[in-house]
């Protein structure tokens, strides 16, 4: 039987003292799935790695970048989401503008230390300098100029494009909370309009000074996702409990989804690549297309019922380790962004093998599970026992 938690001792009463209140246990779903997509990010930001054939991005529509977002927001409904309630509109807008501005700042920091690292990388076997495989030879030709533009968010390279779709979608939460409170539907409206104006081509957001191409991720379509998780977990919106229809529906998706996503399959059969041209506005990641939400929906649905009512079969001790790197996800992911880059080129030189591969691979788990527990170290203020 489970005890109280909440329940006051007799002699607390007496005296006058308030019940003692319980933090709220942290889902181990979120942390758990949160640990599997940094991992999975890792993979697909190595340059040329084998191990990212594997990844669920090439078997269906979306990918670690929509578990990052929706994960993300369903955080951001405990952290920010609380803090309103419990401290009020001002608090709220304070408390998610200083975010801002560390994310802003990791930004910063990323973008400098790989620029840097690309630098002392030199050229490449092929002859391509590394500097040139991540399109910053304008950045080095023109650093004046673009230095302004890397701080005004209007020089975006496409390996530096999440954290600035993040933190425009921050700004959003304060208006999206707020419409909460005007009309209980208001924010949905406000998510549905944003998602609609973005595929029409409204809201793009220039990228560099010398074209007109636009941010990689559009946070005026993502944030449908992110508010999604954010009012899932708000229970503005209904979580759907097990339902067998819902759950046989869910894996047709995933699997009819697999000759449109897959390569392997577009070789065999040109006819699936003709298909998935077609379908490219629904699909397209830079807007975030309807089938990308629908298949992650989907395979969301079905990974939560996988593991279980509040994931009560997430056990062992490698989901212990995945949830403490869930639990870190913003200095695991930096850290997945930087290290990404030095294990390509390491791969370079020692040749890409499947030995190879696997060690860098491998090198790279453990530098995020290292990373993950060093910060939980020092959020823990050991200086201070």
């Amino acid at each position: 039987m489970q005890a109280p938690t909440t329940v006051p001792s007799e002699a607390n009463q007496a005296a006058g003292s308030a019940p003692q209140k319980v933090k709220r246990a942290r889902d181990p779903r979120l942390d758990f799935f949160r640990g599997v997509g940094m991992l999975i990010i890792l993979l697909a930001h190595i340059p040329n790695n084998g191990w990212a054939l594997w990844i669920p991005a090439r078997f269906g529509f979306s990918d670690a970048t929509e578990m990052f977002v929706f994960q993300s927001g369903m955080a951001s409904a405990i952290a920010f989401g609380s803090t309103f309630d419990r401290s009020g509109a001002l608090a709220l807008i304070a408390r998610v503008a200083q975010r801002i501005w560390q994310i802003f700042w990791a930004h910063i920091v990323v973008f400098i230390v790989v620029a840097a690292i690309m630098v002392v990388a030199g050229t490449r076997y092929d002859g391509v300098t590394y500097v040139d495989s991540l399109n910053l030879v304008p950045f080095m030709e023109d650093p004046g100029n673009l230095l302004v533009g890397l701080l005004t968010l209007t020089y975006v390279p496409n390996y530096f494009d999440i954290l600035p779709m993040y933190i425009v979608i921050l700004a959003l939460m304060p208006v999206m909370i707020f419409a909460s409170k005007i009309q209980r539907f208001l924010p949905f409206a406000l998510m549905t309009a944003l998602w609609l104006a973005t595929q029409f081509g409204f809201t793009g957001l220039p990228a560099e000074p010398w074209s007109d191409r636009p941010w990689f991720f559009n946070p005026f379509g993502w944030q449908l996702l992110f508010f999604t998780g954010f009012f899932l977990m708000r229970g503005s919106l209904p979580a759907p409990g097990f339902d067998r229809r819902l759950m046989a529906l869910a894996i047709a998706v995933v699997i009819l989804t697999v000759p449109f996503a897959w390569v392997r399959f577009h070789d065999a059969h040109p006819a699936f690549q003709m298909a998935a041209t077609t379908l490219f506005p629904l699909t397209d990641k830079t807007d975030f297309g309807l089938l990308r939400f629908v298949h992650f929906m989907a395979l969301c649905y079905i990974a939560v019922h996988l593991v279980g009512k509040k994931g009560f079969r997430l056990r062992g001790p490698a989901v212990r380790v995945l949830t403490v790197v869930g639990q870190q996800s913003l200095a695991v992911f930096i850290t997945g962004i930087v290290i990404a880059q030095p294990i390509g080129i390491a791969l370079d030189h020692a040749g890409r093998t499947t030995s190879a591969e696997a060690v860098g691979n491998l090198i790279g788990f453990g530098v995020l599970v290292g990373t993950a527990y060093l910060v939980r170290w020092f959020k823990s203020s050991p200086w201070k026992s």
